[in-house]
């Protein structure tokens, strides 16, 4: 896996990918349609965010890399890399408890906030990527 050099894509099986962790300065992109929505990037070494129409769906600090990203009612899943372990901030439904799973693994059972943002810690480092499925229940 590497950066996304044109900061977002839509991939073949109609997933997105986004971000560039590599950057040294702040980029963005707006107005990229993706089934029939608005997607807005932001991105750079120190953080990656993601907009649907003018809406948080993902935040990763410090900048990361996602591939494969889909996102419906009931499952959030992806790949991410970047250069060390990063938060990632979803935002889901509501006071909603999911399960979550990295690299396969189940890493437990969370809970998202009256607003909705789930909160996760991925380990990772150069050159190493991790799969993050989350589930609602």
């Amino acid at each position: 896996m590497s950066v996304i050099n044109e900061l977002i894509r839509t991939e073949f099986d109609k997933t997105l990918s986004f971000g560039n962790y590599e950057l040294d300065e702040k980029t963005k992109l707006q107005d990229y349609e993706f089934e029939g929505d608005l997607y807005k990037i932001k991105t750079y070494k120190d953080i990656t965010k993601l907009e649907r129409n003018g809406m948080f769906v993902y935040e990763s600090v410090p900048g990361s890399s996602v591939l494969n990203f889909k996102a419906d009612d009931e499952v959030v899943s992806f790949t991410v890399e970047a250069a060390q372990d990063v938060q990632i901030t979803l935002e889901l439904e509501p006071e909603k408890e999911y399960k979550v799973f990295i690299d396969d693994t189940n890493v437990g059972r969370m809970k998202t906030n009256l607003g909705g943002k789930l909160n996760l810690s991925v380990e990772l480092g150069e050159n190493v990527s991790a799969k993050v499925l989350v589930e609602k229940m």
